[in-house]
């Protein structure tokens, strides 16, 4: 049943289910306030919490809060109102990146499948091997749809067409770790959080030395041979895309992301993000497919069934609302 008003135990668990949202290096570079008079919950982009080395355009930035963005629809739906948005709405306010009205009563499909709310909740990458078992054909159809629903193409290149996308990848691995900056950046993600209120680590990437599955995918190249027990010989990568790119896209190519994700973790499929050869601009234009395909990648997602990935930590929702 949908709530009369906006309470601040709902708008507590409505800014829980946002900051669940994945985020590049998990920094969660997102802050939330409600305008009491009109019921609105502004986005804003935490510029302190953004990647200036790995992200000098804020591209990720606005991927992360555009998944954010679509956590809080699918978290208004669920408690019975309409989500009423508008990205970038304020242009004198560059960092205020959207706005989610909740109005009633929910009406629309936008984000419904029913299970989404779950899903939301679940929702983990995960960088263990998957079996050689791939999804379904309508389950794949599904997750086009559901990238397409929000103005993105979600497509699987071929086998050839992957194998050139992990050269990339694996290229920009071998960047990143010859970079100094970027290598101090991580650094800096491993021991962030204490600020925060919680553990050394908790809000950087805890495993960056490790994390990175390209390490093991760079093995795939013919010249060099992969153990077995490491990570599938044939990953299924889904190239996420905009036709253009510009932040409103990449706002909608994060909301685009996030809802692929949650249909995917409906159907028990697990994924991982490869980010790694969009963080170089030549990289990531080389990442264009080979016959003039759709537009501007935005992410390469691996998908298959494996283990369900650790829930990464999150800085607790009354830290990321401001309430003045």
């Amino acid at each position: 049943m949908m709530p009369e008003t906006l309470d601040g135990a709902t708008l507590e668990k409505l800014i829980s289910a946002a900051v669940a949202a994945p985020s590049f290096h998990n920094s969660q570079p997102w802050r939330f306030r409600l305008e009491p008079e009109t019921a609105t919950i502004l986005v804003r982009a935490a510029g302190e919490r953004g990647l200036r080395e790995t992200d000098p355009l804020g591209r990720a930035l606005h991927l992360s809060v555009g998944a954010a963005v679509f956590n809080l629809r699918v978290a208004v739906a669920h408690f019975g109102w309409e989500p009423v948005v508008r990205l970038l709405p304020v242009p004198a306010q560059p960092d205020l990146l959207a706005s989610v009205r909740p109005a009633g009563p929910h009406r629309s499909v936008g984000v419904n499948r029913a299970d989404l709310y779950q899903a939301l909740w679940r929702r983990h990458s995960s960088r263990a091997p998957f079996s050689a078992h791939r999804p379904p054909g309508p389950v794949l159809t599904e997750l086009n749809e559901a990238a397409h629903a929000e103005g993105a193409t979600l497509y699987l290149p071929d086998t050839g067409e992957t194998q050139r996308i992990l050269r990339l990848t694996s290229e920009a691995e071998q960047r990143g770790v010859t970079d100094p900056a970027r290598r101090a950046e991580s650094r800096g993600w491993i021991h962030d959080g204490a600020a925060d209120g919680l553990a050394p680590a908790a809000l950087g990437p805890r495993d960056a030395a490790d994390r990175l599955p390209m390490r093991d995918f760079s093995a795939l190249r013919p010249e060099r041979q992969l153990p077995s027990a490491v990570f599938e010989r044939r990953p299924l990568i889904a190239v996420l895309s905009t036709a253009h790119d510009r932040r409103a896209d990449w706002l909608r190519a994060g909301q685009a992301l996030e809802r692929v994700l949650l249909v995917a973790t409906a159907h028990g499929v697990r994924a991982s993000l490869l980010h790694q050869a969009l963080e170089w601009p030549d990289l990531r234009w080389a990442l264009r497919s080979t016959d003039g395909g759709p537009g501007y990648v935005q992410m390469l997602v691996r998908l298959g069934y494996g283990p369900q990935g650790p829930a990464s930590p999150r800085i607790p929702a009354h830290q990321v609302l401001d309430r003045t």
